[in-house]
């Protein structure tokens, strides 16, 4: 049994600290300021990982969880035993040390944060398993499910969703709305057999009628001025005013960059794992857009959304033949560009980039990899779409 002084976050969510000999432990639930009794359940050389046996002596940005589920161990909110603020905080510093560990590039205060949003009501998509018919979300660390008689950060129409829904034979239930619209979509897995309860205004399919090729009800969602069609399988932010912030953002970051790198507004952008079409807002400057995305689904949402304003390509990025443009928005999943989409992404010419990371580490990676081909980091910004839980979500504008 080890006993430790917690003194910061890692970039999963874990507390951090470090034994008698200098090891770095992780801590799953401890906080900073917090001084634990931990037993250790997995060790290298230079790590190991504990669980939390009891908190000692608690931590001053320690607070009680206001939901219920959340004081009961459950997994979605691993964070809201730690005050706002204090997320926030730690957030942007999990941001800065990924940049300097893993992208060798030093912070010089170019990672600041950005506004904060409603903590509560705000999820407009929440994935949950189902236990006997009804919605749960797992408990930390486990399989074990929490059936759910309530979810404070759910937007309502899906809180009642997962309250009141009833889900058959099911193993998991993917539940989307759109705030403006009021339109939802149950996406039930395997089969949408014998699902009732559901607030109105909710279509449901099942995964099997989709694998079967049948094209699933769409749903839709008003962002930046527009109305953008969501397919079941298509990505789309989890939040409306978070995805309004992030297009006004990556906006802002693209006039940053054209205007550190002395260029005009781009007139050609390309739209990088573009998905739906959303970011391809950001840009109502440009002239042309080419939007690369692998997923068929949104493919065909994209083409639909931004109709003649767009050339929309049905490729891995990696696997595009880049052409010539002024800018570059990338959007990748949470593994980031890598080397492959980075040398990609500058064979377009492109002198200005904006770079939307989900993972901190991958974006020190990816800083890296573009510093090779000549991109100078600028700023960037962590927005806290996802209070209570260590994602982050971070718009990074680079210029050569």
């Amino acid at each position: 049994m080890l006993r430790l002084a917690i003194d910061g976050l890692a970039a999963g969510g874990d507390g951090v600290a470090r034994d008698g000999d200098g090891r770095v432990v992780f801590v799953p639930g401890g906080l900073p300021g917090d001084r634990v009794e931990a037993r250790v359940v997995s060790a290298k050389r230079r790590w190991a990982r504990a669980e939390l046996v009891a908190v000692l002596e608690p931590s001053p940005q320690r607070i009680v969880p206001p939901c219920a589920h959340a004081r009961a161990g459950c997994g979605g909110c691993a964070w809201q035993a730690l005050a706002l603020d204090a997320q926030r905080s730690a957030k942007v510093q999990i941001v800065r040390d990924a940049l300097a560990r893993v992208g060798g590039i030093a912070d010089e205060g170019r990672v600041v944060a950005g506004p904060a949003l409603e903590p509560w009501g705000f999820r407009t998509t929440v994935r949950a398993a189902v236990v006997e018919g009804r919605a749960a979300l797992r408990r930390a660390g486990s399989h074990d499910a929490l059936v759910l008689d309530a979810c404070p950060v759910a937007h309502p129409q899906v809180e009642a969703a997962l309250v009141h829904g009833r889900f058959g034979a099911a193993n998991e239930v993917t539940l989307r709305v759109g705030a403006a619209t009021g339109e939802g979509v149950a996406l039930v897995d395997p089969s949408a057999h014998d699902v009732a309860g559901l607030p109105d205004g909710y279509a449901v399919v099942g995964r099997d009628e989709l694998d079967a090729g049948a094209p699933g009800p769409v749903l839709h969602e008003e962002v930046a001025g527009r109305r953008w069609r969501i397919s079941p399988r298509s990505f789309f932010q989890s939040r409306a005013d978070g995805t309004e912030l992030l297009v006004e953002r990556v906006g802002v970051a693209l006039g940053a960059a054209a205007a550190a790198a002395g260029t005009a507004p781009p007139d050609h952008v390309v739209d990088a794992y573009g998905g739906v079409g959303l970011l391809s807002a950001a840009a109502p400057m440009a002239a042309r857009v080419t939007l690369v995305e692998s997923n068929a689904s949104s493919i065909a949402d994209a083409r639909v959304n931004l109709g003649a304003q767009a050339t929309v390509v049905h490729r891995r990025v990696e696997r595009w033949a880049p052409e010539p443009a002024a800018a570059v928005i990338a959007d990748p999943a949470r593994a980031g560009l890598g080397a492959g989409g980075a040398t990609v992404l500058a064979g377009t010419g492109a002198r200005v980039l904006v770079l939307v990371s989900c993972d901190a580490a991958p974006f020190g990676r990816d800083a890296a990899e573009l510093a090779r081909h000549g991109f100078a980091l600028g700023g960037s910004e962590v927005l806290d779409l996802f209070p209570h839980t260590p994602h982050v979500e971070v718009v990074s504008w680079f210029w050569r």
